[in-house]
This record gives structure tokens, sequence and C-alpha cells, in this order.
């Protein structure tokens, strides 16, 4: 487009035309979210992480990423969260949408993050640029009630505190560090795949929200904030690292029960809340996929968890045309709980792996840079070849990518 110029957003440029743009891409915002967004994106100027497009020296669009970390069967890594893109509807349907996502996914492996994640409005434009959908947020609802009264334990949980015992404090923006690492440590223990920690300017950002409200205990924490006057609760995250914590903290949120009616929670899929109530109270009421994309390959697979007692040796062709770093025959190796890639032949299209004395040359599994992030996230390889997203490979092989890379990947956060 002739006049267009894309380049990083700087403390000179005009906010209140960047907030004008979110209105007429996304609709109204309320004071409070205007505030938000102001501060979450004068951070990101400041890092150099929000890019602008322009026409005419007027802003067309616009496109940003949060840094954070996300974790993967345990494993933290850094993460690229992408928000904001948006383009003026009087500039769509000109390119500019590919043209902002290009520059940004060069941005992103430009600062070196291993992967990326976004939640899509639409998904065709994240799909071309190696984007696939990859796990869910989760929404549940329980009545009030049934929160003041949870199923007893089974057995002892062994950890030597009673429930009573477990201090629970109040958190504020001063234990934005502290709150970081016990979610952390709850995800590294529970060897979740998906969900994210927040760099600790933002971290400290939201808690300081007058509306919300955190708990904090050794090994856990918590937070809520009303909704709808007093009638509901609305449940952001409750971590915790042993059953004390995660009673406790239940029981804080239970205590509201006198006055709200529900509570709604965001919530993982093997929640052990799910198994607290002494009925089958707990209900799923919504699911919002997010998408994935694998921007380094080496990298990634590198910083990413895998089950201690897998071991295998698969080779793989991947093609990935926006990041060509990727294409190429690879090796994946995976053993003790670590993963490798390592390049094989670059004449990979002739020349077939290695395999066993006596034995075939090993076929390889064909994956472009969709393929690559549903893999990554647990899909299964018979999905993907399925849905048109990978090909070739044996199946003893698809048996132990499978296994290799199991999850069920979920998020609380929303960016």
């Amino acid at each position: 487009m002739t006049g267009l110029q894309i380049r990083p957003l700087t403390p000179e440029d005009d906010i209140d035309a960047q907030v004008d743009l979110g209105q007429r891409a996304f609709g109204p915002m309320s004071p409070a979210q205007r505030l938000n967004w102001i501060h979450t994106a004068t951070l990101r100027i400041r890092q150099g992480t929000f890019l602008g497009a322009f026409v005419g020296g007027r802003p067309a669009g616009a496109a940003a990423f949060h840094d954070m970390r996300q974790w993967w069967h345990g494993r933290g890594m850094p993460s690229a969260g992408v928000a904001s893109v948006k383009v003026a509807p009087e500039h769509r349907g000109n390119g500019i949408g590919r043209l902002l996502m290009t520059a940004l996914l060069d941005l992103i492996a430009e600062r070196g993050y291993p992967v990326s994640s976004l939640y899509p409005a639409t998904m065709p434009l994240y799909r071309s640029l190696g984007w696939e959908l990859a796990g869910s947020r989760y929404m549940a609802a329980v009545p009030a009630r049934s929160l003041r009264t949870l199923t007893a334990p089974d057995v002892a949980s062994g950890t030597g505190a009673a429930r009573g015992a477990v201090e629970v404090r109040r958190a504020g923006p001063a234990d934005a560090a502290e709150v970081n690492e016990i979610i952390a440590r709850c995800h590294e223990t529970a060897h979740d795949s998906g969900p994210l920690t927040w760099d600790l300017e933002p971290a400290a950002h939201w808690l300081a929200r007058a509306d919300m409200y955190g708990y904090l205990t050794g090994d856990g924490f918590a937070a809520y904030r009303w909704q709808g006057g007093n009638e509901e609760l609305f449940v952001e995250r409750v971590h915790a690292a042993t059953p004390e914590a995660v009673r406790a903290l239940w029981s804080v949120i239970a205590s509201h029960s006198s006055i709200a009616r529900t509570v709604r929670v965001r919530i993982a899929p093997a929640d052990p809340l799910w198994w607290l109530t002494r009925e089958r109270d707990v209900s799923g009421a919504s699911r919002w996929m997010w998408m994935l994309r694998v921007v380094d390959a080496p990298a990634a697979i590198a910083a990413r968890g895998f089950p201690a007692g897998v071991c295998l040796t698969v080779p793989l062709v991947i093609t990935d045309h926006a990041r060509p770093a990727n294409s190429g025959r690879w090796d994946l190796t995976v053993s003790e709980g670590t993963g490798t890639l390592m390049p094989n032949d670059p004449g990979f299209l002739s020349s077939p792996a290695p395999s066993a004395a006596g034995a075939a040359p090993a076929a390889p599994l064909a994956l472009g840079a969709r393929g690559l992030a549903a893999l990554y996230a647990g899909t299964p390889v018979a999905t993907l070849r399925l849905a048109g997203l990978a090909a070739g490979g044996a199946p003893a092989a698809d048996a132990a990518l499978d296994a290799a890379f199991a999850a069920t990947p979920y998020m609380v956060d929303d960016f």
C-alpha cells in the first residue's frame, strides 16, 4: 500500500489515537478498561514490543506482544503473548494485518522467544503465518453454597500441616514476585502445559486493581472480584501445591456464600475443585481456544519438559515458510525428560534418515509450521494426519510421539 509505514510505537506517539483505533476495531472501553489498556500499552511501547502501521502519518493498525513465561510439561520458557492486533475499518482488506503480523513475528524471533501464543478473533491470518489451535481457557460455575463444605480427604496428605494451621494473608502489588514464584512452583509440580506467568510490572499492576482481591499462603494463591453487584464472585485463579493450601484458599472464597449466589472460576481441566464439591455442582460453562506458534524449533524443544519414561528418536521434515530457519530435516530425540532437535542431512528431500543396521530407513514425519505447533501442544499424530497437518512417518513413531508430547494445554489468563 502506498504510504504505508510499520514501525515500533514510541512514547512520542499519540496514545489517545491508539485508544481510538482500538475502540473503532473492537468496540468501546469502560473508563477502567481504558486506564488498564493505556498502562499496559505504555509498558510495551517502552519495551519496544508494540508495532504501529501508519498510512499518511495516521494510525491504520497496530499489534503488540507481552513478555511472558509459558509452562510446558512443568517447564517454563519465554513466550510472546500476541495481543492488540487491529486494523482500522477503512483500511481493512488491504493486507495491513498480514504485514503487521509478519513484522511482529520477525521481532518476536529477533528477541529470542521459542514460542508465541494468542487468542484469535479470526484464524485465517494467524494460520497462514504458522499459529495453530493448541489449548483452551475453561470457565466453570458452581453455586456458592456448594463450597461451604468440601468433601473430606480419603487419605492423609503427608505434608504434616493441618488445614486450620495454614496461614492465609492478603496479597498486594508488593507481593508480585512471590505470587509469580508460587504460581510457577504450582505449574512445575503439576507438570502443567499451557498456562502463563507475567513479567513483574503487569503482575503488580493487576494486584493493585481496586476490584481485585488476592490471597496468599506459603503454597498457594487465589484472586477474585465481584460481578453483578454482589450476586456473583468471579475467581480469576486458584493455584495451590498442597491439599491444605487448596482447602484454605477455597474456604476464603466459600466464606462469601452467604452473599454471593454463584461462583464462576477460570479453571484447569483437572483442577481439584472438580473432586472437592459434595455434589455434581461444578459445571463447565465455556471454552475459549487459543493458538500456539513454534518460533524457534530447536530452542522450543530444548526448553519443553517431557515425560521421564519416554525415550525416542524420530526423523522429522519441517517446512516453515515464515521462519525458514525451522525448515529442513531434523532428528527429534527425547530422553530422561528432555528433548533435542538436531539438523540432519541438509539434502533431506533425497536423503532418508539412517536406521538400525539391516533395517529400512526410518520414514520421516512431515510437518508444516501449523502441524509442528499442534504436535508440540499434544495433538495426536493421527489427528494431525486427518486434519492435513502431517504426513509420512510410521505407526511405531506415532505412538512414541503421542507419549512424548501428551498434554491437555490450558490457560487461565487472557491478554
